[in-house]
Order: C-alpha cells, then structure tokens, then sequence
C-alpha cells in the first residue's frame, strides 16, 4: 500500500508541476514536497499535508516578493548597484 501511495503521490506532484503556470507554482511545489512528506510522517496524511504546505508556500513566495518590491520602491538605486 505505501508504494502505491508514493506513486499516487508522485503523479500529483507532477501533475501540478505540469498544469501550474511558472508565476503561480512559485513557492507551491517545494511546499507541496515539503508538506506531503511531513504528513506522510505524521499520521499518513501526505496528500492533505501536499496540499496545505502548498497554501503555506504560495503564501510565503507572496509575502517575500510584497517585501522585496516594498523595499525596491524604497530604495531604488540599490537594485541596480548604483549610489543615489
């Protein structure tokens, strides 16, 4: 049963690899791994746990780039390398 279920799992994980767009797979996909296999660990949950540590990174990828263009639009002669 557990091979199965790493087959299954790795077929959803291509499959959203596959049908998610560059812009909106960032931070979704190492969530996915990182949440499925701690839900695996944690009681055998690894497809809800792929699912939840997708939310988590698609949320964290959000707010790092919320943060980086805040401090672009702060500073930006600092992005190109060039003194003010």
């Amino acid at each position: 049963m557990t091979a199965t279920k790493s087959v299954i799992f790795s077929a959803l994980v291509l499959a959203l690899a596959a049908t998610a767009g560059q812009a909106s797979a960032k931070g979704c996909i190492k969530g996915a791994v990182v949440g499925g296999v701690a839900g695996h660990y944690a009681g055998h949950h690894a497809v809800a746990g792929a699912v939840a540590g997708c939310v988590v990174g698609r949320h964290m990828a959000n707010k790092q780039a919320e943060a980086a263009a805040a401090a672009k639009q702060a500073n930006p002669g600092s992005a190109t390398g060039k003194p003010n």
